[in-house]
Order: C-alpha cells, then structure tokens, then sequence
C-alpha cells in the first residue's frame, strides 16, 4: 500500500514537471501575442470616467474568462478530430482584427464623431454612458476572443503529441495566465493617474520624492493612453498578418526574400483594407434597403 503511495506521489511530481517545461516553452511561444493583446485590450479598456474604469475592465475581464472557457474544449476536440478547422478559424478571426485597424486607420484621416472620452463624458447622460460603455465592452470581449482564440492554439502547437491530459492543463494554465497577466496589467494602466494622486497627498512637505512620482504618472497617462491607440492598431495589424502569412500558402511564399514582419505587416494592412471596403458597401446597401445591418 505504501508503495503505491509513493508511486502515485513519483507520477503526479513528474506530471508537474512535465507541465513546467511544456508551460515554460508555451509561454515563450505566446510571449509575442500577448504583448499584442496586452496593446491592443489597454487601449480598448480606457478611456472611461474614472469611478467607471475598474467596473468596465472587470467587466471585459469575465468576458475573457468566459471567452477561454468556451474556447478551450473546442480547441481540444477540433484539433484532436478536425484539424483544418483550426486554420479556418484562425484566418476568419484575422481578418476580423484586420477589418478593425483598417477602420482605425480610416477613422484617425476621415473626420467622424467620436464615442466617449474623459472630457465628453460629463456631458451626457448617465444612460447614454452606461450604454456607450455597454458598446465598447461588447468590442473589447469580441476582440479578445479572436486573440484568445490565437493565443490558445498557439500554446496547443506547443503540445501536440503529448498526452491529452498534459495539453489540457498546460494550455488551460496558460489561458488562464494569459487573462490574469494582461488584464492586471491594464488595470495598473487605467488606475496610474489616481495612484499618482495618492502619491501626492502622502505628505504635506513641497516636492517630496512621492510628488514628483505622482506627478509624473499623472502626467504619464494621457500619453500612455494616446500611445495605446497607436499601439493596439499597430497589434491588431501585426497579429492579423501573422495569421495570414502563417496559415495561407499562397502569402507565405509569396516575395520569400521579404522579412517576415514586412510581409506580415503587409498583409495586415491589405486584407484588412480590402475587408473594410467590403463590409463599408455591405452596409451602405443594406442602409439603402432599410436593413439594419
């Protein structure tokens, strides 16, 4: 009895071992990507009133943990009994991405009414807040499924031909660091002004080591949030690309010499260009229908 004790207790420590290194080979493998969805859902999580910021982040946070546990048992079982699925998938979900830095891109040179900012806030209604809100949570989850979906079968590459035993946990592990990691991390971004504040009223002596930190990251923040837009479009067009060069034969081969971020980038910028006037007609005939799209 004792034996098969310890026996047990061997299997589960070389179990765990195993799980470290095939997690410490998935998280470099999806380093790269969640830089990306780190870019592109702190953009996506500011640009609210300050008492709404950490409500509206804890709201795209659970829509993350719901997107990866919807994700993750399709993953195991498409890969496992229909594996050209995950490549369709893959390449929707880029073009999805592709489609909204290409409307970015068109709406940073083409004049258009913005949504809600930090100023325009206060001067709408706690109704039309609370739904502009509703809107851009909606966006930020649907995003972040693409990207969980990316990130997901990322770290699956790194575990194929293991047991599935080992590809469930070693994935799960790394979706599940995955939200925790970047949506701690944009919460520290969206609270750096009011930290900044707090670090200013530590003390009442003039120009104290904790004020001039504060005032540093409360200046820091507008810039760390404008940066962002930048940032995440620039994400969403590098991931999208990826996806494409990695996933459509004809891309890849295609100009061979170029770098592969060139090409990448490229790509992105193209099909993301090419969906956007797709999807900009789709509507216009659909608005000229009367058909709500």
């Amino acid at each position: 009895m004792a034996s098969g004790f310890f026996a047990l207790l061997d299997d589960i420590a070389t179990l765990m071992d195993d799980m470290a290194v095939m997690s410490k080979v998935a998280a470099k493998k999806t380093a790269g990507i969640l830089g990306d969805d780190l870019a592109v859902n702190a953009e996506k999580a500011s640009g609210f009133v300050s008492d709404r910021e950490i409500p509206v982040l804890w709201a795209i946070t659970k829509g993350s943990l719901l997107n990866k546990v919807i994700i993750l048992p399709f993953a195991f079982l498409l890969s496992a009994f229909v594996p050209v699925s995950i490549t369709v998938i893959l390449t929707l979900g880029g073009m999805y991405l592709a489609y909204e830095a290409a409307e970015k891109i068109y709406e940073y040179f083409v004049p258009h009414t913005h949504t809600v900012t930090r100023g325009a806030a206060t001067r709408l209604t706690e109704a039309q807040i609370l739904a502009l809100e509703k809107g851009k949570v909606k966006s930020a989850i649907v995003t972040d499924f693409i990207l969980s979906v990316e990130i997901i079968i990322i770290a699956l590459g790194t575990v194929v031909g293991e047991p599935i035993v080992n590809q469930i946990l070693v994935v799960s592990l790394i979706a599940l660091l995955a939200t925790v990691g970047v949506y701690g991390i944009v919460a520290l971004i969206v609270r750096m002004d009011e930290f900044g504040y707090k670090l200013i009223a530590l003390n009442d002596r003039d120009n104290s080591m904790s004020d001039r930190i504060g005032r540093l990251l409360v200046k820091a923040l507008p810039v760390v949030i404008k940066s962002l837009g930048l940032i995440g479009t620039i994400a969403l067009i590098t991931v999208s690309g990826g996806i494409f060069v990695h996933n459509i034969d004809f891309i890849h081969h295609l100009f061979p010499a170029w770098p592969s971020l060139l090409k990448e980038v490229l790509a992105g910028l193209v099909i993301g260009l090419l969906v956007f006037v797709i999807v900009s007609l789709a509507k216009k005939v659909l608005k000229s229908m009367k058909i709500k799209p």
